[in-house]
């Protein structure tokens, strides 16, 4: 789990115990209600990743766009406040870029998100090949969380952050990758394949 879950889920313990208390056990449950969904919202699963020369997912959700972007591929993928917000670093490599852009907070579904809303885009570099992948915040998501810098070594599928409470994850692949998945599909971090390298 998450620590941010445990810090939230006290405070709301504490404010239901408070409330119970100068008004009845009755007021307080909402309170309890909301603790314990911040102890499931910040769940941290293990995942088995893959080997082999493959791109795997950054994020939970839902894949709601593959679209070509000049000579590369940008995948983007939804996630609702019901999936793992732990994000995880799609190859292993370096992290030669995390750039942070302040911006709106429109519903992250929609293909305006990418380019308008705040975001924190990281870039790792590693067998001859650079994934650029962007954390983006979304109506309810006001709260980008990034534990890497540039410098740092990552393996595939290792946790790189999170994104609070429901945001988008857009993914660009060079022309060396070939696409795995397609928009509607559900994908899970760390585990499910986007893409494959067609030069090894």
């Amino acid at each position: 789990m998450v620590v941010d879950g445990i810090y939230y889920a006290l405070a709301l313990m504490a404010g239901g115990a408070l409330v119970s208390w100068l008004t009845g056990p009755v007021f307080g449950v909402p309170l309890f209600i909301l603790a314990g969904f911040c102890l499931w919202f910040f769940r941290d699963p293990e995942r088995e990743i893959p080997s082999g020369p493959v791109a795997v997912s950054p994020a939970d959700g839902k894949v709601v766009l593959v679209r070509a972007d000049g000579p590369a591929t940008q995948i983007s993928i939804f996630l609702n406040i019901f999936d793992v917000h732990v994000n995880r670093t799609p190859i292993a490599g370096r992290v030669t870029g995390v750039n942070y852009r302040p911006g709106r907070f429109l519903v992250a579904s929609r293909a305006e998100a990418s380019a308008e809303n705040e975001q924190n885009t990281m870039i790792v570099e590693g067998d001859g090949t650079r994934v650029v992948f962007s954390q983006i915040a979304g109506l309810i998501a006001r709260r980008i969380v990034c534990y890497k810098k540039p410098g740092d070594v990552v393996r595939a599928g290792e946790r790189i952050g999170l994104i609070k409470f429901g945001s988008r994850m857009d993914v660009l692949l060079g022309p060396e990758w070939n696409i795995q998945v397609r928009p509607g599909e559900r994908v899970k971090a760390g585990s499910s394949v986007l893409a494959r390298r067609t030069d090894q």
